[in-house]
């Protein structure tokens, strides 16, 4: 693993700074970061339009594996706990209801995207494009299957994937954008 290619590594302020710390600090941002992101929302039925995705994205590109990978279980678990880190409030209905797919696919899919970050991917546009579409992939189809075997596949795909393609499209953009530029900077 080339900790240099992961973007959080790169950054002076946390040189000098006991590890546990710095996780620990980095796993507790990424959770406010995560429901600040959910609180920003359009109203749908039945999954509320948010800019969630778009955080995965940035701490899966940002973080390690591991790290990331902590961020969105330690995020789980302050709303299985009741904390309204979700868009609608938390505990633990939350992680069998409507949404659970997709929050358990933000999981995955952030650590894919930290996976590929590992591996150079965050430092090129087409190559941040990939792993940021691999890990949309992964949200979406999560999602629209565990939402589909509540309502119904064609109900699922018409109100949990169709309505959510042009904003994911910016969200993906917006992100292809910022991670290399960010690489870039701070190289």
């Amino acid at each position: 693993m080339n900790n240099n290619r992961i973007l959080i590594n790169n950054l002076k302020m946390f040189q000098g700074i006991n590890q546990n710390v710095t996780n620990i600090s980095l796993i507790l941002f990424g959770t406010l970061l995560l429901t600040i992101s959910a609180k920003v929302q359009v109203p749908f039925w039945p999954i509320p339009m948010t800019m969630q995705t778009f955080m995965v994205f940035l701490i899966g590109a940002t973080y390690g594996v591991r790290l990331s990978f902590l961020t969105l279980v330690a995020y789980l678990f302050e709303g299985a706990i009741g904390l309204p880190v979700f868009a609608s409030g938390g505990g633990l209905i939350y992680l069998t209801g409507p949404t659970a797919g997709y929050l358990y696919g933000m999981t995955l899919a952030a650590v894919v995207i930290s996976y590929f970050a590992d591996k150079g991917f965050s430092v090129s546009y087409t190559k941040t494009f990939i792993s940021i579409i691999l890990g949309s992939i992964i949200i979406f189809a999560l999602g629209v299957l565990y939402l589909g075997s509540i309502i119904g596949y064609n109900k699922a795909i018409q109100a949990g994937l169709l309505p959510f393609i042009p904003s994911e499209l910016f969200k993906i953009a917006l992100a292809v954008i910022l991670i290399p530029t960010l690489n870039k900077i701070l190289k």
